[in-house]
Parts: structure tokens; C-alpha cells; sequence
């Protein structure tokens, strides 16, 4: 189940962390996108776990992918609908109860409010519904632990290693890892690593 403190904070914010995060061109995270779409067939079908406002969403779906997008903020959903289009199924992590229905899963930042001990469970669950091969592309904050941040919105950390062994655990095959410093909703800067794996 979602974070309430979380909800409610992306819920006040929606309007603000899409304008600021969604409108401007995020050619920072270029290699990342290029990481992702470079494992995907043509015309492929992709799952974006948190989608938040949709850009993402809807830049591949630009970009002739089948998108399915997901979002535990009614909020987000709201206004990717209304920006960009994007039909977006209001759900938690745990309804992603599919097996080998996508080419790819976009969870970019969206893992990282999960609590640590559910934290495989998650992904195993997401290695299901990848298909054999499947492109998986995983943004988390780098740290230690499980805090808040000023806004209340929780959040789990991990090392590099750690989050590589975990993914090798659960049988995806890590392929490429990008790190990265950045300011966030709250204004804090702060590292994070993109790993681009396959199923």
C-alpha cells in the first residue's frame, strides 16, 4: 500500500513538480532513455511504473511504443491526462500482478518510496511480467537506510553493490549503471544511480 505522508505530498505538489520536472527538456537523462529503448523491439509494449506526470510516458509513446502507464497519485494521473494525453491506471506496486506481457518496464524513480523489505518482492514481480529479455531501467537515490525527506515523502536508499546483487539475485543481468548528482522536489541535491538490466 502507498505511503500516505508520500501520497499527500505529491498530491499537494502535482501541478508544481510537473511544470518543474516534466516541461523543461531533460536531456540529462538522454543516456538513460537511450539505454532503455536501445533493448526495446519496435512497436514494443512498455510498462511506466510511477509515472508521476507522464512525460516519460508520453515520449514513448511518441516514440511508437504501447505504453501502459501506472501511478499511485490520482493527482499525477490527472494531470498526464490533461498534458499530455496519457491514459494512466491510478494503481500500487502491487497490482502489477501480469507474467511476460512487456518488452520493458520504466520504473525511473518511482521504487525508491518502497520500503526495504519489500523491496524484492517488487522487482520479482517485475521480472515477471518482463518478458524472456525483457529492458529494465531502475532510478534510485544512493545511501543507507530509509528516511524523509522534508516534503514527508518516504524513501529507501542503497549502494550501488547492494542494489546490483539484488537485481543478479532475482536473475536480471545488469548492463549498464549511471550515476548522477541532482536537485529534487524538495531542493535537496543529491546522488543517484540509473541501472539499464535485462530480464
Amino acid at each position: 500500500m502507498s505511503d500516505p505522508e508520500t501520497m499527500e505530498a505529491y498530491a499537494k505538489a502535482a501541478e508544481d513538480y510537473a511544470k518543474g520536472f516534466a516541461r523543461a527538456k531533460d536531456t540529462f537523462h538522454e543516456p538513460d532513455y537511450a539505454a532503455f529503448v536501445a533493448g526495446l523491439p519496435e512497436g514494443g509494449t512498455v510498462l511506466d511504473l510511477g509515472c508521476g506526470p507522464g512525460h516519460w510516458a508520453a515520449r514513448l509513446r511518441d516514440d511508437g511504443y504501447r505504453v501502459a502507464a501506472v501511478d499511485a497519485s490520482p493527482e499525477m494521473a490527472a494531470y498526464a491526462q490533461a498534458t499530455y494525453g496519457i491514459e494512466v491506471s491510478v494503481a500500487d506496486f502491487e497490482d502489477i500482478a501480469v507474467e511476460a506481457m512487456f518488452d520493458g518496464i520504466w520504473a525511473f524513480f518511482s521504487l525508491l518510496h518502497v520500503p526495504r523489505d519489500d523491496f524484492p518482492t517488487h522487482l520479482l514481480r517485475l521480472r515477471r511480467a518482463l518478458k524472456p529479455g525483457g529492458r529494465f531501467t531502475l532510478g534510485m537515490k544512493l545511501g543507507e537506510g530509509e528516511g524523509r525527506d522534508e516534503l514527508g515523502r518516504f524513501y529507501s536508499y542503497y549502494r550501488t553493490e547492494e542494489l546490483q546483487d539484488i537485481l543478479g539475485v532475482l536473475g536480471f543481468t545488469v548492463l549498464h549503471t549511471r550515476f548522477g548528482d541532482g536537485k529534487g522536489l524538495a531542493g535537496a541535491e543529491e546522488s543517484f544511480v540509473v541501472v539499464t538490466a535485462h530480464a
